[in-house]
């Protein structure tokens, strides 16, 4: 996977300012807010940075975290995962690997058979839908 790499002005350019918020300063949508929240259509979800495929539809389920939450990550090493000591707490970062654009959390409540909760900010996706046979 070849790494995307710009400058910060560049990012600015390509990103709204609250995309740019999330993606390159590791911020946070509001609870409840996203607009991926309670979406249902089959297909996949790509990093809005880099177009990456991040998760697919069949990994996303609703915890009531107030995120968008998938039990697993689209297949082979498109996200990595990184030790956040911010805030007082120890959790997982979640980033794109390919432009290493912060998407949310991953925590270890979800549901079976991996037992993951990728919490992942709405504004870090862009949905595509699963072409019709």
């Amino acid at each position: 996977m070849a790494k995307i790499e710009k400058t910060d002005q560049q990012w600015r350019e390509s990103l709204t300012p609250e995309q740019y918020r999330v993606l390159r300063q590791a911020g946070t949508e509001y609870p409840g807010s996203g607009e991926y929240l309670e979406h249902e259509e089959i297909g996949s979800y790509h990093c809005v940075g880099c177009g990456n495929e991040l998760f697919k539809s069949e990994g996303k389920y609703h915890s009531g975290c107030g995120w968008p939450a998938f039990w697993t990550a689209a297949a082979g090493d498109k996200v990595r995962l990184l030790e956040d000591r911010t805030h007082g707490m120890l959790r997982v970062e979640v980033r794109c690997a390919q432009c290493d654009s912060h998407l949310g959390h991953v925590f270890e409540d979800g549901p079976e058979p991996t037992g993951q909760r990728y919490c992942i900010n709405s504004v870090c996706l862009q949905f595509r839908p699963a072409q019709a046979l």
